[in-house]
C-alpha cells in the first residue's frame, strides 16, 4: 500500500538515528555535486520526487542481514563508500530498496558535505579534496536558464562562500537547525541590512521568499510517498530490487555481481573485501583510479569464470562459490600487478587502458611467483618482458583495448592457462594480431608517436620505453627540455626570429621531440633557463655533461632561440631510429 505524509526532515532524522538503512545488496552512491544541486533545484520548483520502496524487516529477521548507512561526508578518496552497520539484531528497520540516491543526495545536502579531487592535483594531496557545503544564493535572479535551474544551489568552501560579496550564500544544512519562520526573517534582516539592503526592495523580497520556499520543502511540506514490502524472504526482495533498479542510474553489471556476492558469499565479507581491494591498489606508487568494474573484471577472468563479460549468466551461485574461494589468490595477483605497473613509473595520469592490466593479473595469479619476484634481478628480463607487451599496447593509437574487449579478454586468458611458465608475449601478440590489434608499429604510427604532444597520456610510456634507463619509480616530469615559456611568439620574435620559424617553432615545441622524463627536483630548479647554459651549471663537467646529451639523445643543448629548430629537428629523427626497432615487434 502506497503512503505519503513524509517531510524531508522526518526522513533525515531516521537516517541519523539508523532506522532507515540500506541492505548489503545496494549499490554505492553514484551522485555527482551537480546532480544533487539539480535535485534541491527541482524540490524548490516543487516538481514529482518520486516513490521510494521500502522494505520493513521485522526484529526476529534483522540479524538475518548486513546493512549499510547512509553516505553523508562524502570523500573521494577516503569516505566513498557506505558506512558498515553490520547486524542489528532485534531492531525493526526500514532498508531501502529504491530511493537510496535521492535520500543520500538529500543526506549529503542537508547534513554533510563533498570533498572531490581538484583538477590536476595528486591524489596523494591531502589539500587536493577540498571539503564543500551545498550553499543557496538567496539573491539570485529567478528564471530558468538553459538547463531548466531556477534556483543557484552550489557546493561550495564555507569561507570561499563567506567572502563572495556578490552573492549571498545560505549554508544548507542550517535550515534544519531553523525552530520557526521568525528566526528564518530575523537572520534574514541582519544579513541584508548589513549589506544596506533594504526590507522593501525587490532583491530583499526575492531572498526571503527563496529562505522560506527552502524552509518549506525540508520542514513542512509531505513530499516523500513510499510503498512498503513486508516479506522477509531475501530471494523475492532481491528480484524487486533488481528490477527496480533498472531504471533511472541504471543497475550495471558489476552492480549486480557485488549484489549477488554479498548475498552469496559465506565466509567473507564481497562488499568489504571488494571495496578493500580497490582503495588498495589506488594508493600504490603514485596513485591509481581503478574502479570496482575493474576488480570485479579481475576476478571473472582469475576465477576462470567461462566468460569475462559482464553477463547475468556469469553471475550465479556456483561461480560466485568459485570466486569466494580463489579471492585470496586473486587480491595477490592485482596487488602485484598494479605495484609492478607502478614500478614501471604508471599511474592515474599515464595509465591509457585499465583492461591492460587484465591479462598480466591472469599470468601472475597462474604463475604463483615468489615473493622476490618484483624487486629480485634474477627476474628482470621477465619483468621487462610484460613492461615492453605492456607499454606497446598502450601506445597503439587506434587502441587496443577498447572494442571487443571481452572476447579478447578471453582469447588471451586461454593462451596464458597453457603457458605460463614465463610471459607469452609472442603468443600474445599472434593472437592479438589475428584479431586485428597487432602490436607492430607500421612507419605511420611511427610518425603519429613522434607527433605526440604534452599532455597525451601516451607519453610518459613511450619516454619510458625509449629510455629504459630511466628509474621511474622515482618521480619524474614530462619536462620541455627548450622551456615552453620561451617558446612564445613575443620571445620569438624579440630574438629576431623570422614568421616561418616563429610558425615552426609553436608547432613544434609541445612536440615528443622537445620532451624528457626528468626527476622532480632538477624540474624544479631547470624552470625556465635556456638548455645550454643550464646543463652547463647542472653538469660542469664536460665528460658528465656530453653522457647526458648522448643518453637523452639530446645531441646538443640550444643556448639560443634560433637553434631549437635545429636541435628538434635532428632530435625528432634520432627518435624515430629508437623507436623502430623497439616498435617493430617483440623479440
Amino acid at each position: 500500500m502506497y503512503q505519503s505524509g513524509l517531510t524531508i526532515k522526518d526522513a533525515l532524522d531516521a537516517v541519523s538515528k539508523n532506522h532507515y538503512v540500506l541492505p548489503a545488496i545496494q549499490r554505492e552512491f553514484v551522485w555527482k555535486p551537480e546532480q544533487i544541486s539539480r535535485l534541491f533545484d527541482s524540490l524548490m520548483q516543487g516538481y514529482p520526487f518520486g516513490t521510494f520502496l521500502f522494505w520493513k524487516v521485522e526484529p526476529e529477521k534483522s540479524a538475518e542481514f548486513k546493512f549499510f548507512g547512509f553516505v553523508q561526508n562524502f570523500h573521494e578518496r577516503d569516505a566513498a563508500h557506505c558506512p558498515e552497520l553490520g547486524t542489528l539484531p532485534n531492531r525493526e528497520l526500514t532498508a531501502v530498496l529504491d530511493g537510496q540516491q535521492r535520500l543520500t543526495a538529500l543526506n549529503i545536502g542537508l547534513r554533510g558535505s563533498v570533498s572531490i579531487k581538484e583538477p590536476n592535483k595528486w591524489r596523494s594531496n591531502p589539500n587536493a579534496f577540498p571539503k564543500k557545503i551545498l550553499h543557496l544564493d538567496l539573491m539570485a535572479s529567478r528564471g530558468e536558464d538553459d538547463e531548466g535551474e531556477a534556483y543557484r544551489f552550489r557546493f561550495l568552501e564555507t569561507q570561499k562562500a563567506a567572502a563572495d560579496d556578490g552573492a549571498l550564500w545560505y549554508p544548507v544544512p542550517d535550515i534544519l537547525m531553523v525552530p520557526n519562520t521568525a528566526k528564518l526573517s530575523q537572520w534574514l534582516y541582519g544579513k541584508l541590512t548589513a549589506r544596506g539592503i533594504t526590507a522593501d526592495s525587490d532583491v530583499f523580497n526575492r531572498a526571503s521568499d527563496t529562505l522560506h520556499q527552502l524552509y518549506q520543502v525540508v520542514q513542512v511540506a509531505p513530499t516523500l510517498t513510499f510503498y512498503t514490502e513486508r516479506s522477509q524472504e531475501l530471494d523475492r526482495v532481491l528480484r524487486i530490487f533488481i528490477r527496480m533498479n533498472s531504471g533511472g542510474t541504471v543497475l550495471s553489471y558489476s552492480d549486480l555481481l557485488l549484489s549477488i556476492a554479498v548475498a552469496q558469499w559465506s565466509k567473507l565479507d564481497a562488499r568489504q573485501e571488494i571495496h578493500g581491494l580497490v582503495d588498495e591498489i589506488n594508493n600504490i606508487g603514485a596513485g591509481f583510479n581503478l574502479s570496482k568494474d575493474f576488480v570485479l573484471k579481475a576476478g571473472l577472468m582469475l576465477a576462470d569464470i567461462a566468460s569475462v563479460g559482464f553477463k547475468v549468466e556469469n553471475f550465479n551461485r556456483a561461480n560466485m562459490i568459485t570466486l569466494e574461494n580463489v579471492w585470496s589468490d586473486v587480491r595477490r595477483a592485482t596487488i602485484l600487478t598494479v605495484e609492478l605497473a607502478a614500478s614501471f613509473g604508471l599511474a592515474e595520469q599515464t595509465l591509457r587502458a585499465d583492461s591492460a592490466l587484465l591479462p598480466i593479473a591472469y599470468y601472475i595469479f597462474k604463475r604463483k611467483p615468489p615473493e622476490n619476484w618484483l624487486g629480485h634481478p634474477s627476474h628482470a628480463a621477465e619483468r621487462e618482458s610484460i613492461r615492453s607487451w605492456l607499454i606497446r599496447s598502450l601506445l597503439k593509437s587506434s587502441g587496443i583495448w577498447g572494442s571487443g574487449l571481452d572476447t579478447l579478454l578471453t582469447a588471451l586468458r586461454d593462451v596464458i592457462r597453457i603457458d605460463h611458465q614465463i610471459f607469452p608475449s609472442e603468443a600474445l601478440e599472434k593472437v592479438m594480431a589475428g584479431r586485428g590489434k597487432s602490436l607492430s608499429f607500421g612507419p605511420e604510427e611511427v610518425e603519429d608517436l613522434l607527433d605526440m604532444e604534452y599532455g597525451d597520456r601516451r607519453l610518459f610510456p613511450a619516454l619510458s620505453i625509449l629510455f629504459p634507463f630511466i628509474d621511474v619509480r622515482q618521480l619524474h616530469h614530462i619536462d620541455h627540455f627548450f622551456p615552453k615559456s620561451q617558446l612564445q611568439r613575443r620571445k620569438l620574435e624579440r630574438a629576431g626570429c623570422d614568421a616561418v620559424y616563429v610558425e615552426e617553432s609553436l608547432a613544434a615545441r609541445d612536440r615528443l621531440a622537445n620532451l624528457q622524463l626528468l626527476e622532480g627536483l632538477l624540474n624544479v630548479s631547470k624552470n625556465d633557463s635556456l638548455p645550454g647554459p643550464w646543463l652547463e651549471a647542472t653538469y660542469q663537467d664536460p665528460a658528465i655533461r656530453g653522457a647526458v646529451l648522448d643518453r637523452h639523445d639530446l645531441g646538443f643543448a640550444p643556448a639560443t632561440h634560433q637553434e631549437f629548430l635545429a636541435f628538434y629537428n635532428a632530435r625528432r629523427e634520432r627518435l624515430r631510429a629508437r623507436f623502430e626497432p623497439i616498435l617493430a615487434r617483440a623479440s
